[in-house]
């Protein structure tokens, strides 16, 4: 008879294996960082760690989804990206030694493992060309950032919100969701977030999708009736 530390231990060599950052190793040396990875969850809202904390551990989202914001000195607070299942987050503390650069907050219930950063500097220590894609990875988060920062400043609020409800929407329809009636359980603040706006103006916009049968709004979720619809108001 499998155990269950058995299967779970075959999950995560699994997850880790269909990671870019990690489709080099052997599957011994999966096992191997399989063996130091610490299972987590986190509720809707529930704080991974805030900008500024120390550590040096790196996450990858096994399910669920969660937003990594950076604050201004003026008080603002800039949504960088959605992080989802199969994504690394945590990892540039491991590079540079220095504090967290994000918040990151679970949108979703979510889980995740933990990377213990000293386990992971021995395995790019073997392995350098991991560091190499480790650091790809994060220039992609870096580029996808900026483009949604450039966005932000030339679109319009019903643009920008119908855009972060489209990407919502196609992130979900990969993960096996139909082409109709996509559930997003996600807060309007959140979406204001991401969008790069307030409250106030995100749920106006909403409100307008709602009279013209294009959503669906709920509790803590949004169902979009028609993306194809939706994607129109995107410009």
């Amino acid at each position: 008879m499998i155990s269950d530390v058995s299967v779970e231990m075959e999950t995560t060599v699994a997850l880790l294996g269909r990671l870019s950052s990690f489709s080099e190793l052997s599957t011994d040396e999966l096992g191997r960082l399989a063996d130091v990875a610490v299972p987590r969850s986190y509720e809707p809202g529930e704080v991974v760690f805030h900008e500024g904390d120390m550590g040096d551990s790196c996450f990858i989202v096994l399910s669920g989804s969660l937003k990594a914001t950076h604050s201004h000195p003026d008080g603002r607070t800039i949504a960088l990206s959605e992080l989802r299942a199969g994504d690394m987050f945590g990892e540039l503390a491991m590079f540079s030694g220095e504090s967290r650069s994000a918040t990151i907050e679970a949108i979703e219930e979510t889980n995740a493992i933990a990377l213990l950063g000293p386990d992971v500097r021995r395995l790019l220590i073997a392995h350098p060309d991991i560091a190499i894609k480790m650091l790809s990875s994060l220039a992609d988060r870096v580029r996808t950032a900026n483009r949604r920062i450039a966005s932000q400043s030339f679109q319009g609020v019903a643009s920008r919100v119908a855009g972060v409800l489209t990407s919502q929407v196609a992130a979900r329809q990969a993960e096996g969701a139909a082409e109709t009636h996509v559930r997003v359980q996600m807060t309007q603040a959140d979406i204001a977030q991401l969008a790069g706006t307030s409250r106030e103006s995100a749920s106006r916009f909403l409100a307008t999708l709602e009279r013209a049968g294009v959503v669906e709004l709920g509790r803590g979720k949004i169902l979009v009736l028609d993306p194809e619809a939706l994607q129109g108001y995107v410009y």
